[in-house]
């Protein structure tokens, strides 16, 4: 018998895949022999098309030590962290053989990092919650004043890192299906999202993001594969993508919504929806409906992915768990790790393999196709549609 592959997982955007993310993957691999990656599509949390597709995102995940990469559908790829978590987890906990959980965070401590999510979890972090005075703050605030109520007020700058959010959201989800993996947080390296890089420092996402937006060289700042993946789509016109390019066609969607429709968007309550519907009416760009909908109780996040909800035709309620596992791309040991997985959701890996999902999961992949051809719209020459049908398993 074959001896047992060792598999850790990691849930990213790769948006895009820099020097933080080969860090992370090789530390993925150095106590486990495979590495599986849960990539957003095309579409990610923040509200925003992903600069590079997840086709290239997908190889370049191969290229940087990644076995087997499998797509996070789009109502969790663009969804808030608790979302986007869950259903990266349920991915990884569907495969059967998953180990353990590999993220990066600004601490290492994960035993602070279980103390949160199991406070988040209990009755009496529900109890804090609900007995805070009513005074217009944000959730993310009340979410703070109720832990460090039950935890100390030490915990709450924890709660304030983008990416420890994120990995507790993980550990919930893994404590929630009483999972067998492993959460292991790993020390995030460079600047954070909301900081330029020092002299010598690995750059964050957001910082390249805004650096290759603005047209500047940044191969100096990415590996080379990246580097090397930008200029090759730069030259076929399919880089950088933006909403920039699908501004007017958002901007028309959002203008010819009713109220009703702007009800129905995943997420809105206490009467958003009329926010946004004025908001719609009176905007000449994304940034003034954004600015125009914003408040100290709805953050700028959510605000841009219910734009994008109602772009892209996601209504509620959104699906609880992913119905498939769409394999995007793979490597020699990627075929191994299928070998040894227990799936217990269809696996997606050619068209041909569509035919085995229930009506569910062939409404949510030909809602993601859907998105996707919307997405091939959002590049400086606009790119053909049908790739989810058309483009081959990505093999290095």
């Amino acid at each position: 018998m074959p001896e047992k592959i060792k598999i850790s997982a990691v849930i990213c955007e790769l948006n895009p895949l820099h020097g933080g993310h080969a860090r992370l993957f090789a530390r993925a691999k150095e106590s486990q022999n495979a590495l599986v990656c849960i990539l957003s599509g095309n579409f990610v949390q923040r509200g925003d098309a992903a600069i590079l597709d997840k086709w290239a995102r997908t190889r370049l995940a191969l290229e940087t030590g990644a076995d087997l990469v499998i797509e996070l559908p789009l109502p969790w790829a663009c969804a808030g962290a608790e979302r986007f978590a869950s259903g990266g987890v349920a991915l990884a906990e569907a495969l059967g053989c998953v180990d353990s959980l590999v993220f990066g965070c600004k601490t290492e401590d994960a035993g602070a990092l279980t103390r949160i999510a199991a406070a988040l979890l209990s009755p009496e972090y529900a109890a804090c919650l609900r007995a805070l005075p009513e005074t217009g703050d944000p959730f993310a605030k009340r979410r703070e004043q109720a832990l460090g109520q039950l935890l100390g007020e030490e915990i709450v700058p924890i709660l304030r890192e983008p990416n420890a959010i994120l990995g507790i959201e993980y550990i919930k989800a893994l404590r929630k299906g009483s999972s067998s993996i492993r959460p292991v947080p790993v020390l995030r390296q460079g600047a954070g999202h909301d900081r330029p890089a020092r002299p010598h420092e690995l750059p964050s996402s957001s910082e390249l993001r805004q650096a290759l937006l603005a047209g500047r060289d940044v191969a100096d700042m990415v590996p080379e594969s990246t580097g090397a993946c930008i200029r090759q789509l730069q030259a076929a016109g399919a880089f950088p993508c933006s909403l920039e390019y699908l501004e007017r066609a958002i901007l028309c969607k959002l203008r010819t919504l009713p109220l009703a429709d702007f009800a129905a968007l995943p997420d809105v309550s206490e009467g958003l929806e009329h926010r946004l519907l004025v908001a719609a009416r009176r905007a000449g760009s994304l940034e003034e409906f954004y600015t125009l909908v914003k408040s100290k109780r709805y953050a700028l996040a959510r605000i841009r992915r219910l734009a994008l909800y109602a772009f892209l035709d996601l209504r509620a309620p959104l699906p609880e768990r992913p119905p498939y596992l769409r394999v995007l791309g793979m490597s020699a040991m990627g075929e191994a790790i299928l070998r040894q997985a227990a799936p217990t959701l269809p696996i997606v890996a050619r068209p041909k393999d569509l035919e085995k999902l229930d009506a569910a999961g062939q409404a949510l992949f030909a809602l993601e196709a859907r998105a996707d051809d919307l997405y091939a719209l959002s590049s400086p020459k606009a790119q053909p549609c049908g790739r989810d049908y058309t483009e081959k398993l990505i093999r290095v």
